[in-house]
């Protein structure tokens, strides 16, 4: 706006009409300003900053390790003599009971007393526990069939071949389950477990260790529905996707893929069904998609602020219960970059909520609800009042009345935990589950074909399950792939689902 200051208006209505614009010009030019400054800080704070949320867990753990490195050789050189104990220190927590015990005896080496000479009598002993460690070790398994004739008629009788789990194939079950964990439960790609397998002695490359990865996923897709099938039939989902970089040949550069990844979680309330996640592959993120995965699912889906979802929950019997915790980033964006008093009040009263779930956390649906509706209720629509008269007040294009009418575009699904005590107030189970699957990208790169991301999926999906019910994945891959290959019932597959196949092979710990 150019005003001729030279040449004002001396209309009194025309100077006030004058001076709203100009005001209203000021405060477009202010908001817009505001956001480009929480923009540049942003990113300055994501490049240099020292912020926890933005500091990779994987350096801070290194740097963590170096630490304890420099404690433990300070501790060795200057060692500190004490007495023998019977019991392991308090802070250091017995050694599992599962683990195989090798005893090894330190016995005195005279029968009479060094003192006096006298007859030595038993009188208990010392014990403690040292952790061991036994090195992978390749072996060959060698399969003898004996062939028997009959002398009277020729025939000859011989025991016939068991199935093997890659036809024709040198990898045994437990093998090709340390492959698969090693890639996609410890992100260790197939090019580095080559390089691992020749420093035994054996020349394995990277095209053979992708051939068993692919002939073994072959045997477990058919787990992976009897999964997803079990996943979808729940009545309460967690529910998000992730990015994950595809090789497209065509173009000579990677395309991006995503991850849908539906988890289900109901320990925080004591639900019946075990823990469990899914992925699923698809080339896009389309609303299609979840509409499509979800083709079946009726209940309670906890969603992040994607509006697609909002497409699924126009089937009947769907409800889509909104996050906190994505709302709560917005307003910890903002004190972050603007440190905004009312940014921070929000987080604080945010932070109220989530102090009333950690009580409850565990307890039964109807105590949580009650508790609830005693103590949640009143301090949510507080919030909503504050929200609503603060909005009012500032301008319309910062970023601080962005955050606030996220909050209040989604007030519906943020409340819907004030009606069920089975609904959670954030989808972190299923951000949980998307956190492995960051680290394989790092490690990984990107997947070599959308096959190639679909067996991904599968073996997140059976990974990631066994680790959420507390079953050790290579010792139940390697039984799954055994008892597959030796010819398990179609109609029973459900029993080596994770949960299943712990309670039939229980394990101390």
């Amino acid at each position: 706006m150019r005003i001729d200051l030279g040449n004002l208006p001396t209309d009194t209505a025309l100077l006030h009409q004058l001076v709203r614009d100009m005001a209203a010009v000021v405060e477009r030019r202010d908001g817009e300003i505001e956001r480009l400054q929480q923009i540049i800080k942003k990113l300055q704070r994501m490049q240099f900053g020292r912020s926890a949320e933005r500091l990779d867990p994987g350096q801070l753990a290194l740097a963590l390790e170096d630490l304890d490195a420099d404690i433990g050789r300070v501790v060795e050189s200057h060692p500190v003599v004490v007495a023998d104990v019977a019991e392991p220190p308090a802070h250091r927590k017995p050694l599992p009971e599962h683990l195989p015990r090798e005893e090894v005896r330190i016995d005195t080496d005279h029968a009479a007393c060094p003192g006096c000479g006298g007859v030595l009598h038993g009188m208990g002993e010392s014990v403690s526990e040292m952790l061991d460690w036994v090195p992978a070790q390749l072996r060959v398994v060698r399969i003898v069939r004996p062939k028997y004739a009959c002398r009277t008629c020729g025939t000859v009788a011989q025991a016939p071949a068991s199935e093997r789990v890659i036809a024709g194939g040198l990898a045994t079950p437990a093998l090709l389950a340390q492959v698969l964990v090693s890639k996609y439960c410890d992100h260790t790609p197939l090019y580095r477990q080559s390089q691992i397998f020749a420093r035994h002695g054996v020349d394995l490359s990277r095209s053979t260790l992708a051939g068993w990865v692919g002939g073994a996923c072959w045997w477990l897709e058919a787990l992976h529905e009897k999964l997803c099938a079990n996943v979808f039939a729940s009545d309460h989902l967690f529910a998000d996707d992730t990015p994950v970089p595809v090789l497209d040949p065509g173009r000579g550069r990677t395309k991006t893929g995503r991850l849908w990844v539906y988890a289900r979680e109901e320990r925080g309330w004591g639900g019946p069904e075990p823990p469990a996640a899914v992925f699923l592959f698809a080339p896009d993120r389309k609303a299609e998609r979840p509409v499509t995965h979800l083709l079946t699912f009726k209940g309670v889906l906890h969603v992040d602020g994607y509006a697609g979802f909002e497409q699924v929950a126009a089937r009947p019997g769907v409800t889509l219960a909104a996050c906190w915790a994505h709302t709560r980033r917005k307003f910890y964006d903002v004190a972050k970059a603007t440190g905004s008093p009312i940014a921070e009040e929000a987080l604080q009263r945010i932070a109220d909520l989530y102090a009333i779930e950690a009580d409850v956390r565990g307890k039964a649906p109807h105590w949580r609800l009650a508790a609830r509706r005693k103590l949640s209720a009143s301090r949510v629509e507080n919030l909503r009042l504050w929200l609503e008269s603060q909005l009012a007040q500032l301008p319309a294009r910062s970023t601080l009345a962005d955050a606030i009418r996220y909050a209040l575009g989604r007030w519906t699904g943020l409340t819907r935990f004030l009606d069920d005590g089975r609904i959670e107030l954030d989808t972190n189970p299923v951000e949980r589950a998307i956190r492995p699957v960051a680290l394989g990208r790092k490690n990984h790169l990107f997947a070599g074909s959308d096959g190639g991301a679909e067996r991904w999926a599968i073996l997140c999906s059976l990974i990631e399950t066994a680790k959420l019910n507390g079953v050790e994945p290579y010792a139940w891959l390697t039984d799954v792939l055994r008892r597959m290959a030796d010819g398990h019932p179609a109609n029973r597959i459900g029993e080596l689902l994770p949960w299943a196949w712990k309670a039939e092979n229980p394990v101390k710990t």
